[in-house]
């Protein structure tokens, strides 16, 4: 059921991952980019993902080749990179994600490689399996999307819808003509280039859209966004006394 979906987690909260993976779930999506990970619990998720059959995605810091290799090296299954701007720009970073000579990856001999030598296909494999998804959240990416799309290395998109309609001159992200828009022509470019697009699509209107734009996985539940909900229906279904 929940095969097309992620959900998103913005610390290292193992009872989450567990309670998540429980539900059905069968990605994680990690914001390492604007939350405390520190680099032990980083590695104690994606161990924990990996023993409860979850894929797990690390969303990293940034468009730099050091943090593309420090979740490689954890053995993630694939990286988001955000802040990209037009290919050139971006290009090391999404050419750290393979190993040569399609890219430029370093090989790492740790839990990255089951700590073991690596058999003949482990690189050709790594280079087929770990996914490589520029984020799609600047006017610059926008504009440059097919291009993006159309390198080697690049595995799919993900969509940043807030900060991609900040850049394009919008005052926030509401699912506007505009924004569907938007989304609507990264959706069209990656069916063109046969690569698939993710969305975080938080409301109802949001992920039917993704699904009739033909997204390959949709993030639909979010850490503090699932707290916020439970603590808010324990509290709606508190006993009221008449003199309260």
């Amino acid at each position: 059921m929940l095969d097309g979906y992620a959900f998103w987690m913005s610390t290292p909260n193992l009872d989450f991952l567990e309670i998540a993976a429980n539900a059905g779930f069968k990605r994680v999506v990690c914001d390492v980019e604007h939350n405390g990970f520190s680099p032990d619990r980083r590695e104690a998720l994606v161990v924990a993902a990996r023993a409860l059959g979850l894929k797990v995605f690390f969303k990293i810091e940034g468009p730099e080749p050091v943090w593309v290799q420090r979740a490689l090296d954890l053995d993630v299954d694939g990286v988001i990179i955000p802040h990209c701007g037009r290919l050139e720009t971006s290009r090391a970073a999404l050419e750290t994600t393979k190993f040569p000579p399609m890219g430029t990856r370093s090989y790492a001999a740790g839990r990255s490689a089951r700590f073991s030598p690596p058999d003949a296909g482990y690189f050709e494999r790594c280079n087929r399996e770990i996914l490589c998804l520029p984020m799609i959240e600047t006017a610059e990416a926008f504009g440059d999307i097919e291009a993006i799309l159309a390198h080697d290395c690049v595995d799919g998109v993900f969509v940043g819808p807030f900060d991609l309609a900040l850049t394009r001159g919008r005052k926030t992200y509401a699912f506007t003509d505009a924004d569907r828009a938007d989304i609507a022509r990264i959706a069209q470019a990656a069916k063109a280039a046969g690569k698939p697009w993710w969305i975080p699509a938080w409301k109802p209107d949001e992920q039917q859209f993704a699904i009739d734009e033909g997204a390959a996985v949709r993030v639909i539940a979010a850490e503090h966004q699932v707290l916020m909900a439970g603590l808010a229906s324990v509290i709606g279904q508190l006993p009221q006394r008449a003199d309260q």
